[in-house]
């Protein structure tokens, strides 16, 4: 199915984004300096291809389509489980960028901690979560949606591609996420 192949394959770009941010973090436990930039970067990626290119296709498409098949445990994977922690993630993005904001007024230790607490929060949450959805949720709407509805959901999968592909969402964020690999 490609709209769910493809999902899988951005999780690969993901994960190492994410083990990017973990190194970010380790470099300031190591004695490095925050570097604000490198931060503001990982934030605008995690904002906008992990958020609204990725977890776009899941809740905009992939969701949707899981929750017309209605049933205890879709509503408990997709609303109680998937959708939380999305919305986790967003906290910890945004605690980010606060600590960040401090870390720029007050250098201090403190504001270092935040800065380290939140974007390794982030990073953790989202392989966990990746790990879930790969292994569980990805194979359970398989097996629930019907052949019409895994049609629909590759058609509107490409649709939402091209559109990204328009705006070079993709191009961008790889090329950034490559520069770093």
């Amino acid at each position: 199915m490609y709209g769910i192949d493809l999902l899988m394959k951005e999780h690969l770009n993901i994960i190492a984004f994410t083990e990017y941010m973990k190194n970010c973090c380790c470099a300031i436990l190591e004695g490095a300096d925050v570097d604000v930039v490198q931060f503001t970067e990982c934030i605008d990626f995690a904002r906008s291809y992990a958020d609204k290119h990725h977890h776009g296709k899941e809740e905009e498409i992939l969701f949707r389509h899981m929750l017309d098949n209605p049933g205890s445990a879709t509503e408990k994977l997709v609303k109680n489980g998937m959708l939380v922690e999305h919305d986790f993630g967003r906290f910890h993005i945004t605690e980010l960028e606060n600590a960040l904001k401090l870390y720029t007024q007050y250098p201090c230790t403190k504001n270092r901690l935040g800065i380290i607490t939140h974007a390794s929060a982030y990073a953790d949450l989202l392989q966990r979560h990746i790990q879930k959805e790969d292994n569980v949720c990805y194979t359970y709407a398989q097996r629930i949606l019907s052949n019409a509805e895994k049609k629909q959901i590759d058609e509107e999968t490409r649709a939402f591609e091209e559109q990204a592909e328009h705006n070079s969402i993709q191009k961008k964020y790889l090329a950034w996420l490559d520069a770093r690999g």
